[in-house]
C-alpha cells in the first residue's frame, strides 16, 4: 500500500513540475524578433478643425496619428508665426496631440505653427518633417509662397535637411539669440518651400547646422543667403541658396597638446597664408625646432629638441603679424614613448609606374644606415638603390631604383635603420608590393576655354573618391595634358578666381560677400587604360 502511495506522489510531483513549466512558457511569451525595421513616421489620420481653416476661432487644436508618438526638443522644434506672447501648449494625450491656444489672437490674421521635427514615433524616432498647421482667424488665408533649391557652394551637390528660413527684415536676428518661426528642411534633392507668407520684406538664409538649435553657429555650421532682401507681393520660385563655411573673423587656436611622443599639436580656427612660428621662451628653444603645417595651413606640428623646460611660450604669425601667444606646460617627472613608423603611397600592394616610392615618417630623422635597408627582386637581394630626403617636406624620403613589371619587390628597414630626433630608432617593418602595369594608366586632353582673358580660374581634376588629382590656375586658352593617370572616372571643378590669389575665397554674412563662384563641369571624364582622350571645356560666363 506505501508503494502504491509513493507512485501516485510521484505521478503528481511530475505533474505539477509539466503544468508548472508550461505555465512559465506561457507567462514569458515575447513578441517575435526580427522583421523589417521601422522607418515610417507617424501618419496623420485627422485634424480638428481641420488644416488650412478659416475664420478660426477654437480654443483648441487636436491631431491624431496612426501611432503612439512623443513630442520631442519642442522649444527648439516648435514655433508660431507670429509670434504669440503665450506659446500654444503642446500635450499628448494616446495617439492624440492637443495644441491649446494659450493667447489672444489678432483679426484677420494667418498663424502658422511650424512642428519642425518635434513629433516622432515611440520606438524607432523616425520624425515627421515639415509638418505645419495653418489657420486664419479672418475669411482668408495668406497665399504667398517662396520656393527654390539649396545646394553645396563647392560640390554643387544639393544639400539635404538644409534649414530654409526668412526673417522678417525688421526683425533680422540672424547674429542673435532667437530662433526663426517660419522655416522649412529641403529634402533629399535640395528643394524647399515656405507656404502661406504674408506680404512683406524679409531676409532669407539656408543653414546646415551642427547642433539643431536654429540659430547660426559660425565655427560650426554653414550659411548661405541672399545679399539683397525679398520683397513678398507675388509667388516667388527659383530663389536659389549656395551654402558655403565662413572663416573665422578672429584667429583661435583650438587646441594645443604636448603629445605622449613629445610632439606638440595645434589645430586652428583659420587657414593662414603665410604663417610662422617662434618659441619666445626660452628663446634658445627657437634655434633647433622643427615645424611643419598642414596643407591648408589649419594646424601645426612643432618638435623641440630640448623637452628639459618646465614651460614653453609659442608665438603663431601670419604674414608677419603676432596673432596669439600660448603657454605649454609639462611635469618635470614627464616621460614620453615615442615608435618611429613610416607610411608609404603605395596603392595597395601596387606602386604608381610613374611616380617614386615615397616613404613618410612620423618624426624628423637625423640620420639613415643604408646597411641595414635591403631590397629583394623576386627574393633575389638587389643593390643600386637611393634613399633621398624630399627637399619640400623633412618628414619624407623617396626610395629610387629601376623597378621592373611583373616583379614583387621586399623592402625591408631593420631595427635601427632609421634615427630621429631623441635618438628614436625605428623597429624592423617590411613593405611588399609590385609595379603596377603602365597599360593600366591613360591620358586626358583637356582645351580649356575661358569666357574672359583677363580674369584668373582654378582647375582642379576631381577623382572617384571626390580628392583633388590635379590643380592648376589657367588665364588664357589652354591646352592640357592630364598624362599617366590611373583608369577611371574624373571631373573638373572650375573656381572663378576673382581676386587672382589662386585659392577659393569663401563668403561673409556680416560683410554681404558670396564665396567665390565654383562651376563643376557636369560631364563625366573617364580616362581609359592606354587611351588618350580629348575634350573641350568652356567655362560659363560668372
Amino acid at each position: 500500500m506505501a508503494k502504491k502511495r509513493i507512485v501516485i506522489n510521484s505521478l503528481n510531483f511530475s505533474l505539477l513540475i509539466f503544468i508548472s513549466m508550461l505555465f512559465y512558457a506561457c507567462a514569458s511569451m515575447q513578441q517575435p524578433q526580427g522583421g523589417p525595421r521601422d522607418t515610417e513616421p507617424p501618419k496623420i489620420l485627422k485634424m480638428s478643425p481641420k488644416n488650412l481653416t478659416v475664420n478660426f476661432t477654437a480654443p483648441k487644436i487636436v491631431i491624431e496619428f496612426d501611432e503612439y508618438f512623443k513630442i520631442q526638443n519642442e522649444f527648439k522644434e516648435f514655433s508660431v508665426s507670429p509670434e504669440m506672447e503665450k506659446a500654444p501648449q503642446l500635450k499628448v494625450k494616446g495617439k492624440k496631440l492637443e495644441v491649446s491656444i494659450q493667447d489672444s489672437l489678432e483679426k484677420n490674421t494667418t498663424y502658422t505653427l511650424n512642428f519642425g521635427k518635434a513629433i516622432g514615433d515611440v520606438n524607432e524616432g523616425n520624425t515627421v518633417k515639415n509638418f505645419t498647421y495653418v489657420f486664419s482667424t479672418g475669411p482668408q488665408l495668406d497665399s504667398l509662397s517662396i520656393k527654390g533649391k539649396v545646394t553645396n557652394s563647392v560640390t554643387g551637390l544639393p544639400e539635404l535637411d538644409a534649414l530654409v528660413f526668412i526673417l522678417p527684415l525688421k526683425r533680422d536676428t540672424l547674429f542673435g539669440k532667437g530662433k526663426p518661426s517660419i522655416f522649412t528642411l529641403t529634402d533629399s534633392s535640395g528643394n524647399y518651400a515656405l507656404n502661406n507668407l504674408r506680404k512683406d520684406t524679409y531676409k532669407i538664409y539656408a543653414l546646415k547646422e551642427k547642433g539643431g538649435d536654429k540659430i547660426y553657429q559660425q565655427a560650426s555650421d554653414e550659411i548661405g543667403f541672399l545679399k539683397d532682401s525679398i520683397f513678398l507681393d507675388k509667388v516667388l520660385d527659383n530663389i536659389n541658396l549656395s551654402i558655403f563655411k565662413e572663416d573665422a573673423e578672429t584667429f583661435r587656436i583650438l587646441d594645443r597638446k604636448l603629445n605622449a611622443d613629445g610632439s606638440i599639436s595645434f589645430a586652428f580656427n583659420q587657414k593662414l597664408k603665410k604663417p610662422e612660428v617662434v618659441v619666445t621662451d626660452p628663446p634658445a628653444l627657437n634655434e633647433g625646432k622643427l615645424i611643419k603645417f598642414s596643407r591648408n595651413n589649419d594646424s601645426l606640428k612643432v618638435w623641440l629638441k630640448d623637452l628639459s623646460f618646465d614651460s614653453t611660450k609659442i608665438t603663431i604669425k601670419d604674414q608677419g603679424k603676432e596673432l596669439q601667444t600660448v603657454n605649454i606646460t609639462r611635469g618635470k617627472k614627464e616621460t614620453y614613448t615615442r615608435n618611429l613608423t613610416a607610411t608609404d603611397n603605395l596603392e595597395g600592394r601596387l606602386l604608381n609606374p610613374n611616380k617614386p616610392l615615397k616613404l613618410s615618417f612620423n618624426f624628423p630623422l637625423e640620420s639613415t644606415d643604408i646597411t641595414k635597408i635591403s631590397l629583394l627582386e623576386d627574393s633575389v637581394e638587389r643593390t643600386g638603390f637611393t634613399l633621398l630626403k624630399d627637399s619640400a617636406d623633412f618628414l619624407s624620403y623617396y626610395f629610387r631604383y629601376p623597378w621592373k613589371p611583373k616583379k614583387t619587390y621586399e623592402l625591408k628597414f631593420e631595427a635601427g635603420a632609421a634615427t630621429a630626433i631623441f635618438n628614436t630608432k625605428n623597429k624592423e617593418f617590411i613593405k611588399t608590393f609590385e609595379l603596377a602595369n603602365k597599360d593600366d594608366y591613360g591620358t586626358l586632353i583637356v582645351k580649356i576655354v575661358p569666357p574672359e582673358t583677363d580674369k584668373s580660374y582654378i582647375l582642379e581634376v576631381i577623382n572617384e573618391s571626390k580628392n583633388v588629382a590635379n590643380t592648376l590656375v589657367v588665364t588664357r586658352d589652354t591646352t592640357v595634358r592630364f598624362a599617366n593617370y590611373k583608369a577611371g572616372k574624373y571631373w573638373l571643378r572650375i573656381t572663378y578666381d576673382t581676386n587672382k590669389n589662386g585659392v577659393w575665397d569663401t563668403g561673409n554674412v556680416k560683410l554681404g560677400r558670396q564665396p567665390e563662384r565654383i562651376w563643376n563641369e557636369p560631364k563625366e571624364l573617364s580616362i581609359r587604360a592606354l587611351w588618350e582622350r580629348n575634350e573641350t571645356v568652356t567655362i560659363p560666363k560668372e
